[in-house]
């Protein structure tokens, strides 16, 4: 995960929550991407290091536990930019110029500029991030896979040039809830419409407080549409799976006005991420804990780094 900004509710449940069962099955690898953040981020670096700090106690707060995972930070282990080189050299740069991602973003981030060669190049560096520790699945959603298959179709060239060293990752298909902002936008902190796994209960309320809801229903008794009410996008998220559809059922029929509608959200929301603010706050108290934490993560992850880069240096013959 890059470290460009606070966690939001996107964040936790389109990813963390996914790592958090992956980790009961899996020998997991997570890792803070600030090399990535660069690719975007490059002219403003000053908050780096603090938002690097943070995304280490969300995701901590969240679940990801160092005992059933490996946590360390990207840069770190400078294997993965001694791969990222030879890998760039056997990459045709008309596999980066189709990536949509890249397409899209070049097309769409107009106060930017974009055209520099680590943001046209950062899925060579992915691809070293993966093949690195022989990964044989990624989770990704439907979004990410053009990634991945350049990850194996670089991989598949690096074995074809100079013998099987890497398997070919494959796609650990995950659900990602489309949690919109509270205006009900894309949730994204450049609108300011963000819910972060940081908020306390009362920055939660608030924002609950002032959530869209149906924009024809003007008055109390006006029936609602629970399709194109925001708040009951996170209800349906968040409320109890047996409560929902009486939630829904009372908003058709103006059985509930949305003020109160949004108190039960309220509720129900900080019944499930109010205990993650707790640990979040506990944590804050620990510096050492999390620095150990990232020293214990690093030191698995280079041993494994440096043998896998033992046997791509032979196979090159560097």
């Amino acid at each position: 995960m890059r470290p460009t900004g606070r966690m939001q509710l996107g964040n936790l449940l389109g990813a963390v929550e996914n790592w958090k069962m992956l980790q009961e099955e899996y020998d997991s690898y997570f890792f803070i991407a600030d090399w990535h953040a660069l690719t975007t981020n490059y002219e403003d670096t000053e908050s780096l290091r603090s938002t690097k700090e943070d995304l280490l106690v969300d995701l901590l707060a969240a679940g990801l536990d160092p005992d059933k995972c490996t946590i360390f930070t990207q840069s770190r282990i400078l294997e993965h930019a001694e791969l990222f080189v030879y890998l760039s050299m056997i990459t045709p740069i008309p596999w980066l110029e189709r990536n949509p991602t890249y397409k899209e973003l070049m097309e769409n981030i107009a106060d930017k500029d974009l055209s520099n060669y680590g943001f046209l190049g950062y899925p060579v560096l992915q691809a070293a991030d993966i093949l690195i520790y022989k990964a044989e699945r990624v989770p990704v959603g439907v979004d990410q896979l053009p990634h991945l298959e350049l990850a194996r179709e670089i991989a598949r060239r690096f074995n074809n040039l100079y013998g099987d060293v890497f398997p070919e990752p494959q796609a650990l298909m995950t659900e990602t809830p489309k949690l919109p902002g509270i205006d009900g936008r894309k949730m994204s902190k450049s609108y300011g419409n963000s819910i972060y796994v940081s908020d306390s209960p009362d920055e939660m309320r608030k924002k609950v407080k002032i959530m869209v809801t149906d924009p024809a229903r003007i008055r109390r008794t006006d029936p609602g549409n629970p399709e194109v009410c925001t708040a009951f996008v996170f209800h349906s998220i968040y409320t109890p799976a047996g409560d929902v559809p009486e939630i829904e059922r009372e908003c058709k029929h103006a059985a509930i006005g949305c003020v109160d509608c949004k108190k039960k959200l309220s509720e129900y929301m900080l019944g499930q991420l109010e205990p993650v603010f707790q640990r979040r706050q506990e944590l804050l108290t620990r510096p050492d804990y999390m620095k150990d934490i990232l020293a214990s993560g690093e030191k698995k992850a280079r041993e494994v780094a440096r043998a896998t880069m033992v046997q791509v240096r032979d196979a090159i013959g560097i």
